[in-house]
């Protein structure tokens, strides 16, 4: 007779999934922002690399800094959206590990806490690559000092 779960097993375990879930929809918002700031400082980079070839004296050194400044941001929004999907799939592992062992009738609790605990730890890694790039952001939109004189 092959071995079936009851509907409560199964109902709990819905239940255990559903953090997680709810964390690959903020994870998935989190992916949203990032990817629409990449969009942005790729088009501003390609806005002043078109400026570049015709501008000469402060114009061209602060054109070749903002270019510098903005390579840096697409690393660092490139290496925060790595780290969110990667946190999104361990997440993905989570759920589908919970209900591997429900129906395998695995003990694996340790397994699921850990690759939990690496999600978390991804997300939060993603976030402070977030929190770098906005701060990066902010240099380049400072008013300059000239220009409030």
């Amino acid at each position: 007779m092959n071995y079936s779960p009851e509907v409560l097993t199964i109902a709990q375990t819905i239940q255990l999934s559903l953090s997680p879930v709810f964390m690959l929809a903020g994870i998935g918002a989190l992916l949203n922002v990032l990817a629409g700031r990449l969009s942005r400082v790729i088009d501003r980079a390609r806005t002043i690399e078109a400026l570049f070839p015709n501008t000469t004296g402060p114009d061209r050194a602060r054109h070749a800094w903002e270019l510098r400044l903005l390579d840096r941001r697409m690393t660092i929004i490139n290496r925060a959206l790595f780290l969110a999907v990667s946190s999104a799939v361990m997440t993905c592992a989570v759920v589908a590990t919970l209900f591997v062992a429900v129906l395998a009738s695995l003990h694996i609790g340790q397994l699921v806490a850990i690759a939990f605990i690496l999600a978390m730890v991804l997300l939060i890694a993603s976030l402070a690559c977030f929190m770098i790039e906005v701060s990066k952001s902010m240099q380049a939109n400072r008013v300059r000092e000239e220009l409030m004189r």
